[in-house]
């Protein structure tokens, strides 16, 4: 089954230039030159949306906040030329699940479709988005974990880390399937990258580290049965 791709822009040609490209990569790509007609084509077809920030009408953060309030997690991309700490920080807390800069490379914007793309085939979208385990929650569309209600201090990568085996559990995840969904295929990082993320977040997890369990020979997976499993 091909995927389905809406490119969101006010500006024309950058919307030709992305539905040119991406459909020569195989995708299909509707486009919207507005937030207002990007909520009316948008549907359960879609796998992804690319979506500038800066737009007459409704913004591309004001839109995302609506899908997200309305229960829907299609991956976001968004796209614009507001590339401060603190506009990545909004664009973060609504959901996004990329940020990447105008003026944009082609190339980078097709290697970040592809591994967010990579990443949701390995997951379906879960139905709920906060899982408990005695005293601990992770709640994905706040990007939030507590143990005994106090927060865990989990930097951006870990946190997609900890989401993505949290979505994933009980299937195993090998470090490539981890690598190219937190990192994306245009990273070049070793696997022992993620070794060090996952000990770290052990660490962090304190008593419930232990339920992140490494199957020697294929990968990780988080176990909400026993936290004190070992392998």
């Amino acid at each position: 089954m091909e995927e389905r791709l809406l490119v969101v822009d006010d500006e024309k040609d950058i919307c030709d230039i992305l539905k040119f490209n991406l459909e020569n990569e195989g995708y299909i790509v509707d486009v919207a030159n507005s937030g207002e007609e990007a909520l009316k084509i948008l549907s359960n077809v879609h796998n992804l949306i690319i979506l500038d920030v800066m737009m007459n009408g409704i913004s591309g953060f004001k839109m995302a906040e609506i899908l997200r309030e309305e229960g829907n997690y299609v991956p976001i991309i968004f796209l614009t030329a507001k590339n401060s700490e603190n506009d990545l920080l909004t664009g973060f807390s609504l959901g996004a699940d990329d940020y990447i800069a105008k003026p944009f490379s082609v190339k980078e914007v097709i290697a970040r479709v592809k591994a967010l793309i990579k990443r949701t085939s390995i997951i379906a979208q879960p139905a709920v988005t906060k899982w408990s385990f005695e005293g601990l929650n992770i709640d994905i569309s706040a990007s939030r974990v507590t143990i005994e209600d106090k927060e865990v201090s989990l930097t951006k990568k870990e946190f997609e880390i900890l989401s993505l085996l949290t979505q994933a559990s009980p299937k195993v995840l090998t470090r490539a399937d981890i690598l190219s969904s937190v990192w994306g295929e245009n990273e070049y990082v070793l696997d022992r990258t993620v070794d060090v993320h996952i000990t770290r977040i052990r660490k962090k997890l304190g008593e419930y580290g232990s339920m992140i369990v490494n199957r020697s020979g294929f990968g990780y997976y988080l176990n909400f049965n026993d936290k004190n499993e070992n392998e």
